[in-house]
């Protein structure tokens, strides 16, 4: 996770199960229109899912406050009823957000050219 000007970047990984990547791809070709409206009230921004053949799935989103953008999802009555839809899709078992593992940026590079030009 790293902080910019609009405020967070995050990313993150959870696994899907395997033998169940076909109808998760489809589910999210289709996100329920309440949810997308939700995730955008409550601050997520240039969210993107992506999912390798194994069920690697790995998160990126912007937002002002990662912290706020997930309680203010977890108040909302659609997400309690699409984490509930998700949660057989994944590896672990619970809630699918709360099994998220937030990764570190460590390489940015329009930072790094804002920097060198900054610096010349």
């Amino acid at each position: 996770m790293s902080s910019n000007s609009a405020g967070a970047r995050v990313c993150f990984t959870s696994r899907v199960r395997a033998d169940r990547i076909p109808e998760y791809r489809a589910a999210h070709a289709a996100v329920w229109p309440e949810m997308l409206v939700a995730l955008r009230d409550t601050g997520w921004r240039d969210y993107h899912l992506f999912l390798r053949d194994d069920g690697l799935l790995v998160g990126i989103l912007e937002t002002d406050d990662y912290a706020a953008a997930q309680r203010g999802m977890a108040a909302t009555e659609v997400n309690a009823r699409w984490q509930e839809a998700m949660s057989g899709f994944f590896v672990d078992d619970g809630n699918p957000d709360d099994g998220f593992v937030l990764l570190d940026e460590v390489f940015h590079l329009e930072a790094q050219l804002a920097a060198l030009e900054d610096a010349g």
